[in-house]
């Protein structure tokens, strides 16, 4: 007669494998979150440090122009709103402009000012806006605008300039 098999116990490997895959899980949901959330964020750079904007640089705001304004609204999978302002700037002076602060004024329906946000719309690092040129830019604003904004087209206030 041959000895009966005893059915052996497992050692837990199952719960191991899955909780490892769990983990798994929990990270690739973790790396999707910050990834959108990075991808959604305003892509205009915000500005940190000030520029000079003292008489020298004021004096010269005359000659920075901007036209063209457009905007545009968006939406991503996460319905977040998005409002998209573009248009050109023109450096009509005799100076080069290295880095370029502005802040951009949204207003209700009463023109009362319910949002000013700054923007670097020249970065240092980017290459200057030498006299008599002209430049497009486009600054992503979040989903942080009022709603009692009238949905017009920012005023533009420059905030600080880098003058060569």
């Amino acid at each position: 007669m041959e000895p009966e098999e005893i059915p052996q116990r497992e050692d837990g490997s199952g719960f191991a494998t899955a909780f490892i895959a769990g983990l798994i899980i929990v990270a690739v949901v973790a790396a999707a979150l910050v990834l959108v959330t990075h991808l959604t964020r305003p892509h205009g750079n915000t500005v940190g440090q000030s520029l000079p904007f003292g008489p020298a640089e004021r004096a010269y705001v005359p000659q920075i122009q901007f036209q063209g304004g457009q905007m545009s609204q968006s939406s991503n999978l996460l319905n977040q709103e998005f409002v998209y302002v573009a248009g050109t700037v023109t450096n009509a002076g005799n100076r080069t402009i290295r880095a370029l602060d502005v802040a951009f004024e949204f207003r209700d329906p009463f023109n009362q000012l319910v949002l000013r946000d700054p923007q670097h719309l020249i970065d240092s690092s980017a290459a200057p806006l030498r006299a008599g040129e002209s430049r497009d830019f486009q600054v992503t604003l979040g989903s942080h605008l009022p709603s009692e904004w009238n949905r017009q087209y920012p005023a533009i206030r420059i905030t600080g300039v880098l003058l060569q």
